[in-house]
């Protein structure tokens, strides 16, 4: 049986049938998403789109979280995770209402790429599961990264760790920079961005590298300058945060642009205006203009390459309806691909 959260066959810790399926947590999951309380993967209430009672009234104001997708703030209270308005420790996010397609299966494409992302790529990221509403509807949660310890005790009165994204750090706004703001940035200025605000920058420079690389692989088109974040830890130093919003956008958007913002802030490469689309070489000078080591880059664009069958398996594991799987697996090959092209001038 697979687990809701890592995807892996593992023995059940925790189980409950949902419409004749067994679906549950292994004893791992249940420690990094719920300090080994038993939670279930089944929620004790209707999604919003078909409970009848005012459960979701007011709800959706109390979330403090930005975003455009409509998102819960949910505690652990005894075994169940709930809803609350102070002291929240987890995010929903039930399945989006909008003009996109496959919308029903946004929450599985994220749990999906999200555990790609970790167990694959070495890329941190929250701890998250597939849960189920009680009509069976699927729901992404996620384990907030910025509460502090403290916060995640039963009175849920602890404080957070300050966290700004790289829209706050550039102080571009919708206000001064227009409604698009989130994609005027480059991810070279990102880059630029670390330098000047992060002591660890060499660390996190190539931290970052690999998201954004990550995400050319993976089809996230969505990746703009806010789903990028520097946390202040209790040292005192800022680092990069855990990654968020990690999913495989061209599955809901077709059409859209493989990368949210341009790698470079002037022009683009040679390579590139000969393909029309990103390479090997622009991945390679991308990482010299973040000032990484040569052999560093060759050496994570070469685990990209080498992404393997396991990764497949994972997919085929996974809770995207079955034409999805093909689709995912089709755009991880596809790119691929232009990764391995390599631009000789």
């Amino acid at each position: 049986m697979k687990c809701q959260g890592c995807l892996l066959e593992k023995e059940f810790a925790v189980t409950e049938v949902l419409g004749g399926i067994t679906v549950g947590f292994c004893k791992k999951c249940l420690k990094e998403l719920f300090d080994n309380k038993k939670v279930s993967p089944v929620l004790p209430f209707n999604s919003p789109y078909t409970e009848g009672t005012n459960l979701y009234t007011d709800l959706t104001q109390k979330m403090s979280i930005s975003g455009g997708q409509v998102k819960y703030s949910m505690k652990l209270e005894k075994s169940s995770v709930v809803f609350t308005d102070m002291g929240g420790q987890y995010i929903l996010k039930p399945i989006p209402s909008g003009q996109f397609k496959n919308l029903d299966q946004a929450p599985a494409n994220e749990h999906l790429t999200m555990q790609i992302a970790k167990q694959f790529f070495k890329i941190s990221v929250p701890a998250n599961a597939l849960v189920y509403f009680r009509d069976g509807s699927a729901a992404y949660l996620v384990r907030r990264f910025d509460v502090r310890a403290d916060a995640r005790q039963p009175d849920g009165q602890g404080s957070k760790f300050q966290q700004e994204d790289f829209a706050q750090i550039a102080q571009v706004t919708a206000e001064i920079h227009g409604k698009n703001y989130k994609y005027d940035l480059s991810y070279e200025e990102i880059g630029n961005l670390i330098t000047k605000h992060i002591v660890t920058h060499p660390i996190e420079k190539e931290k970052f590298f690999r998201l954004v690389l990550f995400n050319f692989i993976f089809s996230n088109g969505d990746a703009h300058v806010k789903n990028f974040s520097a946390i202040k830890t209790v040292t005192g130093d800022y680092v990069l945060t855990p990654a968020y919003d990690l999913l495989c956008t061209t599955l809901h958007t077709p059409n859209e642009a493989d990368m949210a913002l341009t790698l470079f802030t002037e022009d683009f490469s040679d390579a590139y205006n000969a393909y029309g689309f990103y390479t090997h070489y622009d991945f390679l000078l991308f990482g010299k203009k973040l000032d990484i080591k040569e052999s560093r880059i060759v050496k994570i664009i070469n685990q990209f390459r080498a992404a393997n069958g396991s990764i497949a398996e994972m997919i085929d594991r996974s809770f995207l309806r079955d034409d999805l799987k093909e689709l995912y697996a089709k755009l991880l090959n596809e790119n691929k691909k232009r990764l391995n092209i390599e631009w000789k001038q």
